[in-house]
């Protein structure tokens, strides 16, 4: 399993990276905390990225 930074998120999605911090707080994106800092499963972008393209609901 890949995961990702918080900046390396909003590259991907072309967001702020405030932007994926409110994403990982709300839960709209699952993180992990490593120390101080989250990583993100690459599986969850492109899975919330697909789910967003196409309109569907997010859990």
């Amino acid at each position: 399993m890949v995961f990702l930074t918080v900046a390396e998120v909003a590259s991907v999605m072309r967001v702020s990276k405030m932007t994926v911090y409110r994403l990982v707080h709300s839960g709209h994106l699952p993180a992990i905390r490593v120390g101080r800092s989250f990583r993100v499963p690459e599986q969850a972008v492109q899975e919330y990225l697909r789910a967003s393209f196409i309109g569907e609901e997010i859990s």
